[in-house]
């Protein structure tokens, strides 16, 4: 392809002495590197960092021929919170007080001493902290009582510096984007080319098998860079052309090859796809639960609206639950067991009846590790999803893995088959 250009790079910085210990795991720095990407960026590195200024500092200059460098953390009011003062170093420019940025804080803070009666010296240095900024900087309006902040370095990147939890970071992005120096390099950088396929049911080998067919076959793949990840059961087979190349002859011939175990060709998710196909049809979706505890209800209220879509849903996990909620029968039960297709079936016709849904599922396995048995060993699961227009769509797989595996394998398996429903 003529004239394509080259995606600018970006990189993440995380800080936090935390993730290195595994006290926590990192959320912020996928979620940056995927929304840079959506971007049109390059993402090079990904580094997690102690809160050890030095550490903080080397990372820096280990991106800094990135175009734009996000860091994460390090902004709050305590001793080990040194990001905006590294930053600073790395763009040398010196601090300042932003006196509007410290009234605006004043004021966040004031609020929080009523309620808490915590007030004093203590809390007016917490707060002149934070309201040190690099000199030039641009000053993000908090989301919690931290400013995130836009520093642009002479002959080196733009660093967006953001606050550590994920809620504060995220509701800041927008601003992030919006602020100048973010938005002039924005306008540089030239629209994402890449290309993201999900699958189901399709190991990776297949994929590698399909791609050296494509590649004997005369496609050239020297320009594209190719990765697969398998997440929440799904394979995700990512194509990102280089300079002059084009993925969508590529994703074309993959499709085609393994349309059968096709989710989506353009990336987007199951739950996605789900509640969209939930609303296209003016349906509601009501759950009956066992072995996965509510996890599916979980998962189907995770999105936002889901409000329009969700009748609601049952954990019954013992037999009587069975019985007195979802008026399963208990001879049904003492016929063919707890886990069995019979009950599955039993679960989503009465989540549907009782909460008056379009469409009913039910989920009775072994997770384990103990109570499997001969006939129905641990990971045996029985799924059902019936419609209000007799629509039956049962399975009864053995799946892989300890007790949390098959509980978050069950759960993958159902949006599966809400899938299928729902796509007709």
């Amino acid at each position: 392809m003529s004239g394509s250009v080259s995606q600018p790079r970006a990189a993440v910085v995380v800080t936090g002495s935390e993730l290195l210990t595994g006290a926590i795991s990192d959320k912020n720095g996928p979620w940056v590197a995927e929304h840079l990407g959506e971007l049109g960026f390059e993402v090079s590195h990904v580094l997690v960092v102690g809160d050890r200024p030095a550490d903080l500092a080397d990372a820096l200059q280990f991106v800094r021929g990135a175009a734009l460098v996000v860091t994460s953390g390090g902004l709050g009011p305590t001793a080990d919170d040194l990001t905006a003062e590294v930053v600073a170093g790395f763009a040398g420019v010196p601090l300042e007080l932003d006196e509007p940025m410290r009234a605006h804080i004043a004021d966040i803070l004031a609020a929080w001493a009523r309620r808490t009666g915590f007030d004093g010296p203590a809390l007016e240095e917490a707060n002149r902290k934070q309201a040190m900024v690099p000199r030039g900087a641009t000053a993000l309006t908090p989301v919690g009582t931290a400013p995130g902040l836009v520093v642009t370095v002479p002959d080196g990147p733009v660093v967006v510096v953001l606050p550590g939890p994920p809620r504060e970071l995220q509701g800041m992005w927008p601003a992030a984007l919006a602020a100048e120096p973010v938005r002039a390099l924005l306008e540089s950088v030239p629209p994402a080319r890449s290309r993201s396929l999900r699958y189901y049911g399709l190991p990776e080998s297949e994929i590698a098998a399909t791609l050296r067919d494509i590649g004997a076959g005369g496609l050239d793949l020297s320009g594209i860079e190719i990765t697969t990840c398998l997440r929440r059961s799904e394979l995700e087979v990512d194509l990102r052309p280089g300079p002059g190349a084009s993925a969508d002859a590529l994703a074309d011939a993959l499709i085609a090859a393994h349309e059968r175990h096709l989710v989506s060709a353009d990336g987007t998710s199951t739950d996605a796809l789900v509640a969209t196909g939930l609303l296209d049809k003016g349906w509601t979706v009501a759950t009956g639960e066992s072995c996965t505890g509510g996890m599916l209800a979980s998962r189907l209220i995770d999105r936002a609206g889901s409000s329009a879509y969700v009748a609601g849903g049952v954990v019954a996990y013992s037999n009587a639950a069975k019985t007195a909620l979802l008026g399963v029968p208990a001879e049904m039960i003492a016929e063919h067991g707890a886990v069995s297709p019979e009950v599955a079936r039993a679960l989503a016709d009465g989540a549907r009846e009782r909460f008056g849904a379009d469409v009913g599922i039910g989920i009775t396995g072994v997770a384990g590790p103990g109570g499997g048995t001969e006939a129905k060993p641990v990971g045996y699961v029985c799924f059902c999803v019936t419609t209000a227009d007799g629509v039956v769509i049962a399975r009864d797989p053995r799946l892989p893995g300890d007790r949390s595996d098959v509980r978050e394998r069950s759960t993958d398996a159902a949006m599966h088959l809400l899938l299928r429903a729902v796509r007709g």
